[in-house]
């Protein structure tokens, strides 16, 4: 390793006052890279995810998915002194994270201005619905919400249907990807400059910058967006078709691929007919060619249906439940499982970042903290607090 971190971000401090989704997806993709993560809950309550189901023995396993490799403090921000101790944290951090509506810190005083005083190289990152500087700035957002708005909701679903959210928290996941992207370029900048700098990212803009198909279409011609179901907007056949015993989908992207599917289903003289030999023909006549590739498919079992395509080498899949794809044999191959622990759920099984690197193994076992369970260990090491210190924090419900 030539005397190289193990790890890409081993000797990072982050600091952490982001909770629910958003914001921890954002500091554990970090913590999956070696980064020491602090993060600060309320006494008592803690992350409003820690509340969220399914719950075993008392603890949230959506909190524990979230939150791995962390170290929980508690600390009162109500409090003056509680404050100064997330001051005091921030001066030695290299990266602060937060997701409270715009305007919350500058009025704890912890906003960027008053915290990159104390600590010149601190890379200072946002999390919000909408951005400081939205029309929205001051509207409370969650996931569906971002995925209401975005437009998103309006292009899922079955055609003449509702509108229909995406079956994961698909808007925090990708600001929180988004986010630690931003830090990443930080801290490359960082090196280069010595100074650290504010990253902001807002769940609105992260989910609107993906709508990259509705958006070709609404930018640069006159036709709407609309539901399709599982077909693709513009290409076809790119859909789902049932079989006798489960669904399967097909990708025909393109005249070459067309011609494949035709001859395997049996009909290779499709690929030629003026009803369906481009891809302007075969959406015009939608209706029919579906028919046809129905019919064959509901004829076959999932399995002959999936073997016919892939010999012909048609982009192909079944349409798996997450129980299949967690006992495919992918999982275990990819590492997509690794170990962790928490106090009360004793031995269990995470889900680490997926982007894996040379050199570099991943941090495993990676430990989820019960509520305050660090907070007296990181005011000993970090700030070199003592028992009596802390024991008037305590009593002052600072901590």
């Amino acid at each position: 390793m030539n005397g190289l971190p193990r790890h890409l971000f081993e000797g990072l401090r982050v600091l952490d006052l982001t909770r629910v989704m958003s914001g921890p997806f954002c500091t554990s993709m970090l913590a999956d890279l070696g980064a020491e993560v602090i993060k600060i809950e309320m006494p008592d309550f803690g992350d409003e995810g820690r509340h969220f189901a399914p719950h075993v023995e008392g603890e949230s396993t959506y909190f524990a998915l979230l939150n791995r490799g962390k170290r929980s403090v508690t600390v009162n921000m109500r409090k003056p002194e509680g404050v100064g101790l997330v001051r005091d944290l921030a001066r030695k951090a290299d990266i602060l994270v937060e997701n409270f509506r715009p305007g919350v810190m500058e009025r704890l005083g912890l906003g960027h201005a008053a915290l990159q005083e104390l600590n010149p190289r601190l890379i200072y990152a946002s999390i919000s619905g909408f951005g400081e500087d939205s029309p929205y700035a001051d509207w409370p957002a969650f996931d569906l919400v971002i995925q209401a708005m975005s437009g998103l909701m309006s292009v899922t679903g079955e055609a003449g249907g509702r509108a229909t959210a995406v079956g994961e928290s698909i808007a925090d996941v990708a600001t929180g990807m988004f986010a630690a992207w931003g830090i990443a370029a930080a801290l490359y900048d960082r090196e280069r400059t010595g100074s650290g700098r504010r990253v902001e990212v807002a769940m609105l803009d992260s989910v609107l910058s993906m709508l990259l198909t509705g958006l070709a279409r609404r930018l640069f011609t006159d036709q709407p967006t609309r539901r399709v179901g599982n077909r693709h907007p513009e290409t076809y056949p790119v859909d789902s078709f049932a079989t006798r015993d489960g669904d399967l989908v097909l990708v025909g992207f393109s005249d070459q691929i067309f011609r494949r599917i035709c001859e395997a289903i049996g009909r290779p003289e499709l690929a030629d007919d003026p009803k369906f030999r481009s891809n302007r023909d075969r959406n015009a006549n939608e209706a029919e060619l579906r028919a046809v590739i129905a019919d064959w498919a509901a004829g076959l079992t999932r399995e002959d249906a999936l073997a016919r395509l892939r010999a012909a080498d048609v982009p192909t899949a079944p349409v798996w439940t997450l129980d299949d794809v967690l006992a495919s044999g992918h999982v275990a191959a990819r590492g997509m499982l690794q170990p962790g622990s928490n106090g009360k759920l004793g031995e269990i099984r995470l889900v680490p970042q997926p982007v894996q690197f040379a050199k570099s193994e991943r941090v495993a076992p990676m430990r989820v903290p019960l509520l305050g369970e660090d907070t007296d260990e990181v005011l000993r090491q970090e700030l070199g607090l003592d028992d009596a210190a802390i024991a008037a924090l305590r009593a002052a419900q600072a901590i």
